[in-house]
């Protein structure tokens, strides 16, 4: 028996040795400040001057915990699409957008003719991202990036993001006292992230900055450039609030596929269609109407109560923030910036330049 059960005792050690042969060697993660050298090593190798890697990453010595806790409590994925809207989407931000689009009315109106976007749409993305200009960060935007790149959550994308921010840097854009945002290391009045500066920032005023801090002109160029960009055509709607009964909404979740996409809000919402086809499913407009024949096509988000009809611009605001949250809330405070009665928007006289000149 002694035999028997040593045998045995000597067969479980094998495969148990055998097992663990068999699992992948895990190498140990560097310390933050090996990880950080490396960094620093790439950075140089990408045409990045010593001077800027060294002023950059000389105060950044371990990763930030703030960082972490808002990166995995963001609003957009923590609250309903309804209750999101009831906390942003106030009289108090809608009156706000409506002061601002009066406010720069001639401005707004020459970059959307040129853009192809709607002013009210430029306000109101301007409007959730930075109150209107008045607030868009204070955290310094590479210990910001360095903490979300160290951990490994979504290392890849902001390692790159990191390298951008120090691009902009080494380009003298922005100096780096002055390089502020947002704990994700989005940045200015329009809240963009290095990699959407460096493609789509525009220097609207031609003063040789692509000044998305304190210049209004560059600020919503910017957001018509990004959106114009991301596929946003002229003179299209973004889409609507429907009607969907219980009943409709299942038919729809059975019998109609999601989408595919590289983010969460994409695969919630469904493949576009006709809006014949959505009439047949049983959507109405709000008030049971029928829908209106159009040749767009249109897919459905759905919240708990609200549903909306989306087409292909809307998709151009969801490459803004990927949540449907944040691109419905966009989308409604445009269209309530832009509700004021026609009195209310009567079209301000333009001075006579030729007299102006002549006298």
């Amino acid at each position: 028996m002694r035999h028997v059960a040593a045998l045995a005792t000597f067969l479980l050690a094998a495969a148990a040795l055998k097992g663990s042969a068999a699992q992948p060697t895990v190498a140990p993660r560097p310390s933050f400040s090996e990880w950080l050298a490396g960094v620093r090593t790439e950075a140089i190798s990408r045409g990045i001057r010593q001077d800027i890697v060294d002023a950059a990453l000389s105060d950044v010595e371990e990763p930030l915990p703030v960082i972490l806790e808002r990166d995995r409590a963001q609003a957009e994925t923590v609250f309903s699409l309804e209750k999101y809207l009831a906390r942003r989407l106030t009289p108090r931000l809608i009156k706000g957008g409506r002061e601002a689009l009066s406010e720069h009315r001639d401005l707004l109106d020459e970059i959307a003719r040129r853009y192809g976007v709607p002013s009210r749409l430029i306000v109101a993305i301007w409007g959730i991202e930075s109150n209107f200009g008045r607030f868009s960060g204070v955290r310094p935007i590479v210990a910001a990036l360095a903490t979300l790149a160290w951990d490994p959550r979504r290392a890849t994308l902001f390692r790159a993001e990191l390298f951008n921010a120090l691009e902009i840097l080494n380009r003298g854009d922005i100096d780096l006292q002055h390089l502020r945002g947002s704990w994700a290391g989005a940045m200015g009045q329009v809240q963009f992230m290095p990699s959407s500066y460096l493609k789509f920032a525009e220097d609207y005023d031609g003063d040789g900055r692509r000044d998305i801090w304190s210049t209004p002109a560059d600020v919503f160029a910017s957001i018509a450039n990004y959106l114009k960009g991301h596929g946003w055509t002229a003179d299209q709607p973004w889409g609507r609030e429907v009607q969907v009964t219980p009943d409709v909404a299942r038919r729809i979740r059975s019998d109609v596929a999601r989408r595919a996409g590289t983010c969460q809000a994409t695969r919630n919402m469904t493949i576009a269609q006709p809006l014949s086809r959505w009439q047949e499913l049983g959507i109405r407009l709000r008030g049971g109407k029928a829908l209106p024949k159009s040749d767009l096509q249109a897919s459905v988000v759905a919240g708990s109560t609200r549903h909306f009809l989306v087409y292909g611009n809307y998709d151009a605001i969801l490459e803004y923030n990927c949540s449907h949250s944040y691109a419905i809330t966009v989308a409604l405070l445009g269209d309530s910036i832009a509700s004021v009665s026609a009195t209310a928007q009567k079209p301000r006289p333009r001075p006579d330049r030729r007299k102006a000149r002549k006298g």
